[in-house]
């Protein structure tokens, strides 16, 4: 029989990270992935948009920042040149994988790109691997087993996909895995433990109501809980879970948290938009300072209080480990482009 939810409250309090002085990247940057490599304790940063946000804005650079000399620089940029939005990235082993993302042209097309890039953390190298069967921007992935990554739905060309892609790093070969079975999405945040990964929001379709009207795009409220089978890693088996309240939440900032078996979320904006801030429905995108998790074993919500600072326009959350986490650039208030590391901590307040 399926657990009764209940909406946890929790008396937690949320502090930013007490630091000698502010991790300031080399310039301005947002809707960028990020990943980190824990040997190293470096954070490594892919395309993007600069703080202009229109088409020129875009570009490939990449930035790492390594916390022990407490430093951030600039990199070798993708190797192919080409600025694109909405990646993706994850670590596994001394490798980060980059996916996809979407170009911007000067007349405001837009592309989905298929490359994948293999980054070497120690040669400091790309290597171009296997393209995704359907390119996609604007995705949720995971890894799973430190070897498969899974891509979640996004969009497509002209339209949200159900897909989910299953790239399998040793063999450099790609699988379809079970179908997303919620409305498809872009801009949705997640993470995974163990097997179990955790989707939620992102910005769904809405069909024109009159004929020769144009489709809207809105924030949708949905989670969906995804348990990967051990034996076949292609299946997995999607459930819906209780709507929080409020307006589902867009570009939020997410990662697993191991050590607790929980998926934490952080920042978004309840107002849907494209790469600049303001949303489609013309009114400026205000960003969020709250912070909720998922606890994967109660099988249910975890409402933390708010973190220091205000963000959206993410595409992950680095956990620092411990109880430490961190997002890199994003959007501030006023759609301003930020060039900030922003750690804050998570600690139950005394009884």
């Amino acid at each position: 029989m399926r657990p009764i939810f209940t909406l946890i409250f929790c008396t937690f309090i949320l502090s930013a990270c007490h630091q000698k002085e502010a991790l300031l990247l080399p310039e301005p940057i947002s809707n960028n992935a990020v990943a980190y490599h824990v040997p190293t304790q470096t954070i490594y940063s892919f395309a993007g948009i600069g703080e202009n946000k229109d088409w020129q804005s875009v570009h490939a650079k990449s930035y790492k920042c390594t916390l022990t000399n407490y430093s951030c620089i600039l990199i070798n940029p993708l190797p192919d040149g080409i600025g694109r939005l909405a990646t993706t990235a994850q670590t596994i082993g001394n490798h980060i994988y980059i996916f996809g993302g979407y170009s911007v042209g000067k007349d405001g097309s837009e592309i989905s790109t298929p490359e994948v890039w293999d980054f070497d953390i120690y040669t400091q190298s790309y290597t171009r691997v296997k393209d995704m069967p359907v390119p996609v921007d604007d995705s949720v992935s995971f890894v799973y087993q430190n070897r498969y990554i899974y891509l979640v739905s996004g969009w497509h060309k002209d339209d949200n996909v159900v897909n989910v892609q299953m790239y399998d790093s040793k063999l450099d070969e790609w699988f379809p895995a079970t179908d997303w079975p919620g409305a498809p999405v872009f801009g949705h945040a997640g993470g995974s433990v163990n097997n179990t990964a955790i989707i939620c929001d992102g910005v769904h379709i809405i069909p024109p109501k009159v004929q020769g009207a144009r489709r809207s795009f809105e924030t949708i409220s949905a989670c969906w809980r995804g348990d990967i089978n051990k034996k076949d890693p292609t299946q997995i088996a999607w459930r819906k879970l209780p709507q929080l309240p409020g307006k589902g939440n867009y570009r939020m900032a997410a990662v697993g948290w191991q050590e607790e078996n929980m998926i934490i979320f952080a920042g978004g904006t309840d107002n849907a938009y494209n790469y600049n801030g303001v949303g489609y429905n013309k009114e400026p995108s205000k960003p969020s300072q709250h912070v909720w998790g998922y606890d994967v074993t109660a099988d249910d919500y975890i409402l933390f209080n708010n973190k220091p600072k205000a963000t959206m326009d993410h595409r992950a959350l680095i956990h620092l480990g411990n109880n430490e986490f961190t997002t890199f650039g994003g959007m501030g208030h006023d759609q301003t482009v930020l060039n900030t590391v922003d750690s804050f901590k998570v600690s139950r307040s005394p009884k």
